[in-house]
């Protein structure tokens, strides 16, 4: 696992404190939806050439590490 501090940061001037790769103004949650959306790597790194694989890697690791704390998300209903 990528030590994903290295790559993601946060700061309340940029991205109004989103999670974001360090250096660049994309956000954790773009390179998710991208991911969620079937985007491979490679198109991301395309639309986004500031971003490295390494960075990718640590979004996600981030989101799981997020996730990994003490709070309950609800999640939507499903539809019927």
């Amino acid at each position: 696992m990528h030590e994903w501090q290295h790559f993601i940061v946060s700061d309340p001037d940029v991205m109004m404190g989103k999670p974001v790769v360090a250096g660049t103004r994309v956000t954790v949650e773009l390179i998710l939806e991208k991911l969620a959306a079937g985007e491979s790597y490679q198109q991301i790194l395309e639309a986004h050439p500031r971003l490295t694989s390494d960075a990718i890697s640590a979004a996600i690791a981030f989101a799981a590490a997020a996730l990994r704390a003490d709070v309950v998300y609800p999640a939507p209903p499903l539809a019927a």
